[in-house]
């Protein structure tokens, strides 16, 4: 079945909405239908040793529960069971929503857990108020086919998906946070394994992560993945979801797939890291792009500053608007010991932590912190339009602890944004999938690890910047104009001064000559002082500040403001900023750079680095696009204007005709 026939399956079943219109919100069409759906699922699962399940309960009906249910699990063949002898299908008009409810009932503890996610029950009594329950119940149980030999698990995930995407519809959320679309999941996987072949040998374990897990597209994926290659690889999937409905989905798919469904985690991975203490050879994640971690706060500011690098965050924090980069985070903090093997990252993120904030800020120590480490192996961008609620830039970051020889200290840039195929009906916000040539192609270009058009490779250090501060000197002259007088009611420090105090320093200002223009601070707080002396006018040095500064301006023509040393003042207004490549000498681009257009300009030796100590702040960003921007020249300027006058001449036509 390819895709657009999960889709078709997944349109059938939403239809089932068409009999809820009128009794249920259209926020709640999905909180019935997706349950059903994981329902009818389960139990085309579970049909092929229904009878043999059924037996062995009646048999073993006087045992403890738990060894019962050990051995019902083994008659099943799943890591799931169901006792009772109804189904969706045989459920009758005569029976019950406690008869659908007994039913659910009968399901081994974990299945059971799924569906106290969706609140189920509270569902069944209102669709039997609604005088529903029949109608919906036979419409899963007799026209909806979900047995694996009909739809494989890719194609029910696909499915699921698709169902969920309608349901955000419905109820105005964001479908793109729950899910990610398979092709780029694909993508993702298979750049993460590339090269694997070594490390997947028989008869090894291998762990697999995702943080934000969503409905398990991840996990599964990279587990089919490694299935494919390899040969007697036992694949253990761990991961945390926050939103219930996705949660209990996961739930669903890994105890179909035969996983061990406690590694599966209910909750906020930020702020409560329910595995904390695991390590994974392979982690894959798509966390929600440029959404705020506010509620997690508290708690991530905490680990920050008590546990620093002992914890998920030492590197530094990003702002509270985009938590991207603290998952990236938390996932680095999963890395296996290099000595045990090393561990993959594959991250899909948007273009803000390419490049958000400045040398210093909490992103930039956060990509200074992945380079310096040789952390990153690569970062293919995407095309745009390849999300259900999004359109923007997306991008797949690889990371790895262990890199190969050749890419030691390098970082490799991969421009796939043209790599599409574009889909007949767009799905939300998707209106482009990776075919499998074009994720073959990137995977190509990754492997290959070559300069090209749509490949390029660079040293850490060339993502890294030194950001120092160009000072330039304070000129200033100073007069006692009627004008400049006036300013000083504006001078908060002098507002407190008492009325006839502050009235007795005006009339000592206003005896120094009014035309008199001082280019000389010195000269003029001389004149000043003299004055404020023989009136007996006494300020403090907040005070005197103030009036200097009302009385003067800035004045290219003045002498140089100096402190008590002699060195020259540095003027805040002309304060500049530079960006000097780490692989450059500081000094050597001041004279070559800066000099030459200030002369009178000096970096300001003070602003050093906190970790190096060296003289300027050190910053990483990735411009990505930058380096595979191509310059197209303008048309020339006669096809231009030959375009305008086509233009204007069908517009004369076409008024002549009206005219007519």
């Amino acid at each position: 079945m390819n895709t657009e026939n999960y889709s078709q399956t997944a349109s059938f079943i939403w239809s089932v909405a068409d009999l809820l219109r009128g009794h249920f919100k259209q926020s709640q069409y999905g909180r019935v239908i997706l349950p059903f759906t994981l329902l009818r699922r389960l139990e085309c699962v579970l049909a092929p040793n229904k009878q043999k399940v059924l037996e062995a309960a009646k048999q073993h009906q006087n045992k403890p529960d738990a060894t019962r249910e050990l051995l019902l699990l083994k008659e099943s063949g799943h890591q799931f069971f169901n006792a009772s002898p109804l189904s969706l299908a045989t459920l009758s008009d005569t029976q019950t929503a406690e008869d659908l409810i007994s039913y659910v009932q009968s399901f081994s503890k974990s299945a059971r857990e799924i569906f106290e996610h969706f609140n189920f029950e509270e569902f069944v009594l209102k669709l039997a108020e609604a005088d529903l329950l029949y109608q919906v119940t036979q419409q899963f149980g007799s026209k909806i086919d979900l047995s694996t030999d009909n739809i494989s698990n890719y194609g029910m995930g696909l499915i699921f998906e698709e169902l969920i995407r309608k349901f955000a519809e419905s109820s105005n959320e964001t479908a793109g946070e729950h899910f990610t679309p398979r092709d780029c999941v694909h993508a993702a996987t298979s750049l993460l394994m590339t090269g694997q072949e070594e490390v997947l040998s028989p008869n090894s374990i291998i762990t697999i992560y995702d943080p934000t897990a969503g409905t398990g597209g991840f996990l599964s994926e990279s587990e089919e993945y490694i299935q494919s290659i390899s040969d007697k690889v036992t694949v253990r999937l761990f991961g945390q979801e926050l939103n219930p409905e996705s949660y209990a989905i996961c739930m669903a798919d890994m105890m179909i797939k035969g996983q061990q469904v406690e590694n599966i985690k209910l909750g906020n991975t930020l702020s409560s890291d329910q595995l904390a203490h695991e390590k994974f050879k392979y982690m894959l994640a798509n966390p929600p792009f440029g959404v705020d971690w506010k509620a997690s706060q508290r708690v991530v500011n905490d680990e920050h500053k008590v546990k620093g690098f002992d914890g998920r965050f030492g590197p530094g924090l990003p702002r509270v608007s985009d938590g991207s980069l603290l998952f990236l985070l938390h996932l680095v903090s999963k890395m296996r010991d290099k000595r045990e093997g090393g561990s993959r990252i594959g991250i899909v993120l948007n273009g803000s932590p390419l490049f958000t904030g400045s040398a210093g800020s909490g992103e930039s120590e956060i990509r200074r912190y992945l380079l310096q480490n040789d952390l990153v192996e690569a970062i293919v961008a995407l095309p745009t339009d390849m999300f259900f609620n999004t359109g923007i830039s997306t991008y797949i970051w690889i990371l790895s602890n262990d890199k190969k020889p050749e890419r030691k200290g390098k970082l490799q840039l991969i421009d796939g944004s043209e790599a599409f195929a574009k889909m007949r009906k767009s799905l939300g916000s998707k209106r482009k999938y990776l075919t499998e040539e074009n994720i073959n192609e990137l995977v190509r270009l990754y492997g290959a690890m070559e300069e090209t058009k749509n490949s390029k490779v660079f040293p850490n250090e060339a993502f890294g910047y030194r950001r120092i501060t160009i000072e330039r000197p304070l000129r200033l002259n100073f007069q006692a104009s009627e004008e400049r007088v006036a300013r000083l009611d504006d001078e908060k420090t002098l507002q407190k001064l008492k009325v006839d105090d502050f009235n007795q320093l005006k009339q000592a200002i206003q005896r120094i000559e009014a035309d008199t223009l001082f280019t000389n601070r010195d000269d003029f707080t001389n004149a000043l002082n003299a004055e404020l002396k023989a009136s007996d006018v006494k300020l403090t040095a907040a005070q005197l500040k103030a009036v200097l500064n009302a009385l003067s301006e800035r004045d290219n023509d003045a002498d140089v403001c100096t402190d008590k040393k002699g060195n020259a003042e540095a003027d805040s207004g002309l304060r500049d900023y530079e960006n000097v490549p780490l692989t450059e000498d500081i000094y050597e681009y001041f004279e070559r750079d800066v000099k030459p257009h200030v002369p009178d300009a000096w970096i300001d030796e003070s602003k050093r680095d906190e970790q190096d100590g060296d003289v300027g702040i050190v910053g990483f960003e990735i411009p990505f696009n930058r380096h595979f921007y191509v310059f197209e020249p303008p048309r020339p300027l006669e096809e231009i204007d030959a375009d305008l006058k086509q233009c204007t001449d069908k517009i004369k036509q076409m008024i002549e005709e009206l005219s007519a």
